[in-house]
């Protein structure tokens, strides 16, 4: 079945090609496709292209429609092109000419865009509460360990004092500015583009509020031209932000494959989390993290992916913007499983709490040597250069009392202050409204 299909015979290679992973793709919009369709079909019975009976009877078999995608019963049959074609079917085969009428006053173009930023809504929903819960963990790790001290690096050559405290901490306020972009990308992402058919509005009296009240958008998209063209630049900005956190776990997976390694041995993952050698009986490598920080990298590609499919797009809609799907739409589940396995890690890893008495990191402390003298009216320069040659000479002894108070060093985190940021990013998003609005559709 094809919405576009007429009379005439179709290539069975040219359908192939054109069709592509759509009807495998399109199984992440099935829930977005029926939510839509509701509400579409609710404004439609509002200007009187549908019957009261008629919405009833449509609502119930998208209901229904819905319950089985829920439950993992709903397929693309062989034959049907993509999701809006199923659905369509189905409710055709159920109401007969009743269902061929949801159609009215909306293109695929409109349809599938709705489809995007409704499944990128939730999607984002979801990847929000477990960022905010790896952030909770981070902080209560660095909590837990502030007073642990580890060498910090620059040029990957040991530099100056940090901790665990501070590790961990970095990693959380990190994510908490990734949630920041995320938020963005959400408030650009929640406004409601149906009504705007194939990108050029419609002749039926739509009531294009309706349905952003219905679907819980922030507001629709005004200009109907530029809500067909918000396709590809809404999986680009959205990238931009699963970019963000995805950098961020994976320099966070970069340092635990380094601290994990037995020529620093600052932290140790439970057994669980490595894999063995099939010829080197003593090896136990970081395969999670490895493969965190690889997944990562590639969900850093995304937006520049995108970014070579629509660049040199005009106005309006283009086969082109199929492909967008294929890269777009799975990234969340990757992302997802990479924030779960990056938080179990967290969780159990080993630190080692007595890195530093090891001797060769005694130099990490000369610039508090030198910090000491400036405190005692030596200049800065002629202090530098005095310690500078008591390590040149061998004479040089640390002291390795530490006192770092001012704000978000190692004796002043400033965790708390983190996470109220990280709550007041997360509380803007008011994901209640759309949960609201949802719920009222499909029960």
């Amino acid at each position: 079945m094809k919405l576009w299909e007429k009379n005439g015979r179709i290539d069975r290679q040219v359908e192939q090609f054109t069709i592509g992973k759509d009807r495998e793709i399109d199984l992440y919009l099935a829930k977005s496709d029926v939510l839509g369709s509701m509400a579409h079909c609710i404004m439609l019975e509002s200007i009187g292209l549908l019957t009261s009976n008629e919405l009833q009877q449509i609502l119930t078999e998208l209901r229904t429609i819905y319950q089985s995608i829920v439950a993992g019963q709903f397929i693309i049959e062989e034959g049907v092109e993509d999701v809006h074609s199923q659905v369509e079917l189905l409710l055709t085969r159920s109401l007969g000419d009743t269902g061929k009428k949801i159609h009215s006053g909306r293109s695929r173009n409109d349809q599938v865009l709705l489809d995007i930023k409704l499944f990128t809504r939730e999607a984002i929903q979801d990847l929000t509460g477990k960022i905010s819960s790896l952030i909770d963990l981070l902080i209560s790790q660095s909590n837990r360990y502030q007073h642990v001290l580890l060498p910090g690096y620059t040029h990957l050559q040991i530099a100056m004092p940090s901790s665990f405290g501070l590790w961990f901490g970095a990693y959380a306020e990190s994510l908490t500015d990734d949630l920041q972009l995320l938020l963005a990308a959400y408030k650009i992402t929640n406004r409601n583009p149906l009504g705007s058919a194939a990108g050029y509005g419609s002749s039926f009296p739509l009531n294009r509020q309706m349905t952003t009240d219905l679907l819980g958008f922030d507001s629709m998209n005004y200009n109907v031209v530029y809500a067909q063209m918000g396709r590809g630049k809404i999986e680009k900005t959205v990238g931009f932000a699963l970019a963000g956190v995805a950098a961020t776990l994976s320099k966070l997976a970069f340092d635990a494959c380094l601290y994990s390694s037995r020529n620093f041995g600052f932290i140790r993952l439970p057994d669980e989390f490595t894999t063995g050698s099939s010829i080197m009986p003593h090896k136990k490598n970081p395969d999670v993290f490895e493969l965190t920080r690889a997944k990562c990298n590639l969900i850093q590609s995304i937006p520049q992916q995108i970014t070579l499919i629509i660049n040199n797009l005009p106005s309006g809609y283009f086969r082109d913007l199929q492909i967008t799907k294929e890269i777009f739409l799975p990234a969340f589940g990757e992302l997802s499983a990479c924030i779960e396995m990056v938080s179990l890690m967290m969780q159990s890893v080993q630190i080692n709490e007595h890195i530093l008495s090891d001797e060769k990191y005694d130099w990490i402390f000369s610039v508090e040597k030198v910090n000491e003298l400036v405190l005692q009216g030596v200049p800065f320069r002629d202090a530098y250069k005095q310690v500078g040659l008591e390590i040149e000479a061998g004479r040089f002894t640390p002291d390795k009392t530490l006192h770092h108070t001012h704000e978000g060093s190692i004796g002043n985190l400033c965790n708390d202050q983190i996470a109220a940021l990280k709550d007041s990013i997360v509380r803007e998003f008011h994901f209640e409204k759309v949960d609201q609005a949802l719920k009222k559709l499909y029960q």
